[in-house]
């Protein structure tokens, strides 16, 4: 595995610093998680899948926080007007007509109460931490940084191509409803991506900022891959590590 920690101690030409980002994509997305390997392998329970939906829209749930908290930082109208299309992608125009409202309806077809997942009480606090740390991270750090962390989305065409088809065939009761939130999300990471991709280029100018970007990248797929580790070790092996208080599947 690559040192990302010193990728620019020597400085990066803008095509170099692209390809060190799409690197730490390669070697640290959340498709090469075990848990994800399972999931696209037919392996996992109807339990762990609740739990996955059920977690993971803890995670849902922020994003327009997140891209709100990015916002405070933008000096510049034309970034603001691109970026808030994020928030306008996850809330609807009401709320509750966006992607949020596509992952709950993930989870409730997949059998958990919807108010349990719009709660997030039985959530692991693991999630919880991860997702309030990504928050954090995002109000605290430079809009550079920020923009940076929400590269991932270079990369979720792939999982989502890897996702999809292997739920369809490998669980009978998953349909295209069910995963109906995945028809626009490749549309829009595309989009959203292209424009975070080029700000970044644009404004990663130093070798200092270039190790912020890379930095900040490796981040937040730490944040990811944390997220399944903490449902692997909950609810692999008979689900015999669930914490207090968390979402326990029916038997």
């Amino acid at each position: 595995m690559s040192d990302f920690h010193r990728a620019a101690s020597g400085g990066l030409s803008p095509g170099e610093l692209e390809a060190v980002l799409r690197q730490v994509g390669a070697e640290r997305y959340h498709n090469r998680h075990p848990y994800h390997h399972r999931m696209t392998g037919g392996d996992l329970s109807k339990g762990e899948l609740q739990a996955w939906a059920l977690n993971r829209y803890c995670y849902q749930a922020v994003i327009p926080r997140k891209d709100a908290a990015i916002l405070t930082h933008a000096e510049d109208p034309a970034f603001r007007a691109e970026w808030r299309k994020r928030i306008e992608d996850h809330d609807g125009e009401d709320g509750w007509s966006g992607g949020i409202a596509r992952w709950l309806h993930l989870a409730t077809s997949l059998g958990v109460d919807a108010d349990a997942v719009k709660s997030q009480r039985l959530a692991l606090p693991a999630t919880r931490f991860a997702v309030g740390a990504y928050l954090a991270f995002c109000f605290e750090r430079s809009l550079l940084e920020a923009v940076a962390s929400s590269l991932t989305e270079l990369f979720s065409p792939v999982i989502i191509n890897e996702r999809v088809p292997a739920m369809l065939a490998k669980y009978d009761y998953v349909t295209a409803d069910t995963l109906a939130y995945f028809t626009r999300r490749p549309e829009q990471a595309a989009r959203d991506s292209d424009f975070a991709l080029a700000y970044v280029r644009k404004h990663a100018d130093t070798p200092e900022r270039q190790q912020q970007v890379i930095d900040a990248l490796v981040f937040k797929c730490d944040i990811l891959w944390a997220m399944l580790d903490a449902l692997q070790h909950a609810y692999g092996e008979g689900g015999g590590n669930i914490p207090p208080g968390a979402f326990r599947p029916e038997a």
